[in-house]
């Protein structure tokens, strides 16, 4: 049977982030929901009225309050726990069709708050705007740059929106910096890349040393067999098609032709041992790696994978000392990695996992 629960007025009945089993209904007074509104970020009340039910979410899901219930003035209430609800339901089937009234308003808010924010966020998040500053440096001809920032595009949003198209200018900007340097070049010829749609990756960065006069060319301007298998394993990879990755990369090594390309592909062969949940492996890989690359230019993210590979076999201890290892390292080019390391060490060293 459910117990009747009085409350004085400025009390709480729970706070958001307590996990209960109790379903209220509200006998009298006024009671208000306190939560803070997903699109504005600003604290949104909702007042509950007499007869109405709360909290039945959080307590039929057993995850924990998304609001704080305050008495707004003296309340009674009526206190189920989950099975004495669930009978109480069934005897009236009112209740239920409440219950779904209620829950669809909730979902259509939150859907419509969703769209909003990632209408707004979109321009503005972090992968965006590294993808505008490789596209800026491009644009600009300062093509190491352009290297520097879209091969850190595809390392930290592999799968990212922009992530073909950022594999395309990676190419283009390997191709400028092999046969321009920095500072010179057709610079049009970025403005109708960043239109192209849907190309073989190697195939653009190609069109862009041979739509170049021959008499301007320098011996070696094309690109290397393995420079264009690697960008098609990146393409690969970016499509989370990462066996065929892993497969395309491990060739590139193999074969060792280009000594940075291999240097490269090593890393990424980590990467798609990760993508593929193989954690063994991945750490054997990535171990091997430091080991004989001791300043292998990934090595940072490296060790973040490392970290992230130990936190997932469930040890904490040999992730976190990982995670410290990055924060001691002074590299500012590498400032997301130290933020992700900063923010796995702090859950883990807070009790959580993952």
């Amino acid at each position: 049977m459910p117990k009747v629960g009085s409350y004085r007025a400025n009390s709480v009945i729970y706070f958001q982030g307590d996990v209960s089993d109790k379903v209220f209904i509200l006998q009298s007074g006024k009671v208000s929901l306190n939560y803070a509104d997903i699109e504005t970020g600003k604290e949104t009340r909702e007042v509950i009225q007499t007869g109405e039910f709360f909290g039945v979410k959080s307590a039929l899901g057993k995850y924990p309050r998304e609001e704080n219930a305050l008495v707004l003035s003296d309340a009674q209430v009526l206190v189920f726990n989950v099975p004495e609800f669930e009978v109480f339901a069934q005897a009236n089937t009112r209740i239920i069709m409440k219950m779904l009234k209620v829950f669809s308003n909730q979902l259509r808010r939150v859907h419509k708050q969703v769209e909003n924010l990632l209408e707004k966020s979109e321009a503005q998040s972090p992968e965006y705007g590294l993808f505008k500053a490789g596209e800026y440096y491009l644009k600009s001809r300062q093509y190491s740059q352009g290297k520097y920032v879209f091969s850190r595009y595809l390392t930290y949003y592999p799968a990212g929106k922009l992530a073909e198209q950022a594999s395309r200018y990676l190419e283009m900007a390997e191709a400028g910096s092999v046969k321009y340097g920095d500072g010179r070049g057709p610079a049009p010829l970025v403005a109708e890349a960043s239109a192209r749609t849907g190309r073989a990756t190697a195939e653009s960065a190609e069109e862009l040393v041979a739509s170049v006069p021959p008499a301007q060319r320098a011996p070696g301007d094309t690109l290397s067999g393995a420079a264009k298998d690697y960008y098609d394993a990146v393409s690969l990879f970016s499509s989370e098609r990462y066996k065929e990755a892993l497969a395309g990369f491990k060739r590139i090594v193999e074969a060792n032709e280009d000594p940075e390309y291999t240097m490269k592909a090593l890393y990424d062969m980590g990467r798609c041992l990760y993508m593929l949940q193989q954690y063994d492996l991945t750490i054997k890989h990535f171990t091997q790696l430091v080991q004989t690359y001791p300043k292998h230019p990934d090595l940072i993210d490296t060790l973040y994978w490392l970290g992230q590979s130990y936190e997932r076999k469930g040890d904490a201890e040999r992730a976190k000392g990982f995670y410290k290892k990055i924060l001691s390292m002074e590299n500012d080019e590498d400032a997301s990695t130290r933020i992700k390391a900063t923010r796995s060490l702090r859950q883990l060293e807070g009790g959580k996992h993952g």
